[in-house]
Order: structure tokens, then C-alpha cells, then sequence
């Protein structure tokens, strides 16, 4: 079954643009099984009528630049392409406001983007779902973004919808970027099967402190977003596949992991990660993978590096500790998925500790083990988890006391008005978010 990726604003296409390149090198690499390779290039490219690979895509911006770029990275690959009718552009962005994007420009070229939607959902054999990619900071990604889920939600209720998001930098990219942040979550909620995050903080530190990256570019960031999904998104043998490669990656995804309407929030963990160079000195080992990467799940670390090894699943009397403190990070449901030589040998025992997940279901229903004995970018052996867990809570408290803090204060907010966006839609938007940091909050419980 394919996917249909929707890339939206300046983020989401050069995200998008990265993480085809990732998943064609991939499943091109002289070791790769020609089934594997089949499968991978049937669920995201097919081919036209000169034999090139075309990106199942849709690339939206209300500004040509990104696009045009996306594009001639894609083709100079000489591997893959876009397709020549697959983008929409057009000379005027959002202004970073995301009223702007979704009540203006959304549904002024709403029938437009469909049309191209369309026309990409008619050459897929079988439709898997949508993975839509943006960023939550500006307008158009964020905007536009959400408009156009809306639109799938209505035109396609019952395929499946994963929404991406690449969380900004705390420090402030966009001076608005918390109330685009709040909208854009409050909204896609409502509307999504499951969101997965990216903090740019957390992918910069990893080409920092991991990759050794001396002079961090966007591009740099992007690629280790795109080899992260790429780890999640290629094909893998599921519990009862029988042999069989999942042809569903975003059903069985949101089947694993969002089992309830109120947690729909997802981060992801790979290890290992480091520099290309150093991978040929390296050597690697399923027991000691993963029992950092349990310990990275525990104490709510994304690297490697500075792990806190002295925390441990609390005990039943533990499990209310404060939002802002030290605490456990207790999991929803939680997904392992294994890449590489002997995976089949790697014990997951620990990732079964009824300890880590809340007490209303059983590790049994919350952890799920996919393996692929085919290995993912180079490395010999690698495991990537995909969390429902309490991970983004913090940053999420902190993005709603920040935005509350500017609406207390009134700043802003006429530039939202002036596109349609009224009070009321800024405090409901605020109670829907923060009715998802109260469930999640509640996990511990």
C-alpha cells in the first residue's frame, strides 16, 4: 500500500525532500533484497512513463522558492523526482500568521490542492493514508497546514492521517510562533489519527554532541529528521505478518501506538547515531543498544549522551511527581523496531516492564516489536522507538504558558483578528490544549 505525503510551507518541503532522498538511497543499496526494494519504492514512488522514480507527493507553499529548490535537489539526485504537476505555489506567503494560512489562503486554493491530491491518490494501487509535514512556527505550515488536513479528514475519512511537525527552537524563530503553535495543535487533534514531533533543540543537540557538526545548517537538521522517519517509515516484519512485509505502515503505526482519542502525540528515539566516518570503528551489539536506548525511554533522554542512568520506574506510590520536575516518564504504548544482522536474536524483555506504561493497560496491548534483518543507514544493527509517552509535556507547557502569557497581554492578537481568527477561537484552542497536557500528566496515575 502507498503513502501520500503532503508538503507544506518551507519546513515541510525541505523535510519532505530529505526524507525521499533518505528512503531511496536506502532501498537502492546493493544489499537490499529485491523484495524489500519493491516494497519501499511501491509504498512512496512510482514510476513514469520513462522508468524514473516520482515521489508520491504533493509540495505546497504559498511561496515558489522552497519548491523550485525541493525539486532540482530531487532531480539532480538523478535517482528520483517530483512530479512535474505535484506542486503548488504561489507569490505571497502567510506572514508567519497562522489566521493568514488557514482562514485566507486555505480556502482560497483549497480546490486546487485537492486536485492534486486527487490525482496522486489515483496512481497509488492502494492508499495507506496521508503523512502531511510541516512546521508548527510559521503561517503557511501551520495554516495552510491544518486547512489542508481538514480537507483529507472530510475528503478521505477513512484513510489514515499522520501529521509531522517540527517543533521550533525555544529560543524563537517566529515571535508568534507560540500562538501558531497552540492553533495549529488545538485543531490537528481534532482531526488527526497521530502527530509526530520533532524539537529542532533536540535534533540540533544531536548534530552537535552526536554527528559532530561544527557549523549546524537547516540542512543538516532536516537530514536527521528524514533518517529518523526513514528508521520508522521502511519496510518492517510485524508481530503477525507471517514473513510478510507490512503493506500498511500507517495503519499499523497508529493501530501500536494511539489506542485512545486523547493521546495522539509521538517522539521518536534512534540509536545508534553518529558521524558516517566513524561507523566503520564502531562496533555494535543488540544488548547494549538497547539497554540504553530503555534508559533513553525512562528518563526521557533523545541521545546517547547524558542519559541519566539513576532514574528507574517508580513504584505505585511514586507516580505523582510535578509536570516541571525530574520525573519518570511513564508510556502510553510504545514501538521497537529493529534493523540490521541477527535481529531476530536482540531480547526486548525490558521494553515489556509493566512499570513503564500507566496502569490501565498491559504491556501485552502497549508494546509492539517490529524487525527488519535488512540494516538502515549503514549501520550493522539499529533500533529506532516510537513513544506515546509523556516526553513532550514539558515543551508543551512551556509553548501554552508562553502563548497564555502574550494573549493575557494582548500582544498580537489584532493581526490574527484582522484574518477571521476571533478570542474565542484562541481560548478554545487553549483549552484543547491544555486538556491534552492534563490527560497526558494523568498517564502517571
Amino acid at each position: 500500500m502507498s503513502v501520500v505525503t503532503l508538503q507544506l510551507g518551507q519546513c515541510g518541503n525541505q523535510v519532505g525532500q530529505e526524507l525521499y532522498d533518505v528512503i531511496c538511497s536506502d532501498a537502492q543499496d546493493a544489499q537490499r533484497s529485491t523484495t524489500h526494494t519493491t516494497v519501499s519504492c511501491e509504498r512512496f514512488f512510482h514510476q513514469n512513463k520513462h522508468g524514473d522514480l516520482v515521489a508520491r507527493a504533493v509540495l505546497i507553499d504559498m511561496e515558489p522558492k522552497v519548491i523550485k529548490q525541493s525539486m532540482k535537489k530531487a532531480a539532480d539526485s538523478g535517482r528520483w523526482r517530483y512530479g512535474d504537476d505535484s506542486h503548488f505555489s504561489q507569490k505571497q506567503g502567510s506572514g508567519n500568521n497562522w489566521a493568514n494560512g488557514f482562514c485566507v489562503h486555505g480556502p482560497r486554493h483549497i480546490e486546487l490542492v485537492e486536485e492534486l491530491v486527487r490525482r496522486e491518490v489515483e496512481r497509488c494501487d492502494r492508499l495507506a493514508g496521508f503523512m502531511t509535514m510541516m512546521s508548527v512556527a510559521g503561517g503557511t505550515g501551520s495554516g495552510v497546514g491544518t486547512y489542508v488536513t481538514q480537507s483529507l479528514r472530510d475528503v478521505y475519512s477513512k484513510s489514515f492521517i499522520l501529521n509531522h511537525l517540527t517543533w521550533p527552537y525555544g529560543t524563537g524563530e517566529v515571535i508568534v510562533q507560540n500562538y501558531n503553535s497552540v492553533l495549529t495543535l488545538a485543531h490537528l487533534y481534532q482531526l488527526s489519527d497521530a502527530i509526530l514531533v520533532h524539537e529542532n533543540d533536540t535534533v540540533h543537540r544531536i548534530c552537535s554532541q552526536l554527528l559532530n557538526i561544527k557549523h549546524i545548517s537547516f540542512s543538516d537538521v532536516n537530514r536527521v529528521i528524514a533518517h529518523q522517519l526513514g528508521s520508522v517509515l521502511q519496510p518492517a516484519l510485524t508481530a503477525d505478518s507471517h514473513g510478510v512485509y507490512s503493506r500498511n505502515p500507517l495503519g499499523e503505526l497508529v493501530s501500536s501506538l494511539a489506542c485512545h482519542p486523547e493521546y495522539k502525540l509521538l517522539s521518536v528515539c534512534t540509536i545508534p547515531q553518529m558521524p558516517s566516518s566513524s561507523i566503520a570503528y564502531s562496533t555494535f551489539s543488540w544488548p547494549g543498544q538497547l539497554k540504553h536506548l530503555r534508559q533513553m525511554l525512562i528518563s526521557n533522554s533523545k541521545m546517547e549522551d547524558g542519559i541519566d542512568w539513576q532514574m528507574r520506574p517508580p513504584s505505585a506510590s511514586e507516580r505523582t511527581k510535578s509536570l516541571t520536575g525530574a520525573s519518570f516518564n511513564t508510556s502510553l504504548a510504545n514501538l521497537l523496531i529493529l534493523r540490521g544482522k541477527d535481529v531476530y536474536s536482540a531480547e526486548a524483555g525490558g521494553f515489556e516492564d509493566p512499570a513503564l506504561y500507566t496502569s490501565w493497560l498491559s504491556p501485552e496491548t502497549a508494546f509492539t516489536r517490529w524487525n527488519s534483518p535488512v540494516p538502515f543507514n549503514k549501520y550493522e544493527k539499529s533500533a529506532t522507538l516510537v513513544s506515546n509517552s509523556q516526553a513532550l509535556l514539558k515543551p508543551l507547557d512551556n509553548m501554552v504558558r508562553k502563548a497564555w502569557n502574550m494573549f493575557a497581554s494582548r500582544a498580537y492578537i489584532h493581526q490574527y483578528i484582522r484574518f477571521g481568527i476571533s478570542e474565542e477561537d484562541f481560548l478554545d484552542s487553549f483549552t484543547s490544549v491544555e486538556q491534552v497536557i492534563s490527560s497526558y500528566t494523568q498517564l502517571c496515575n
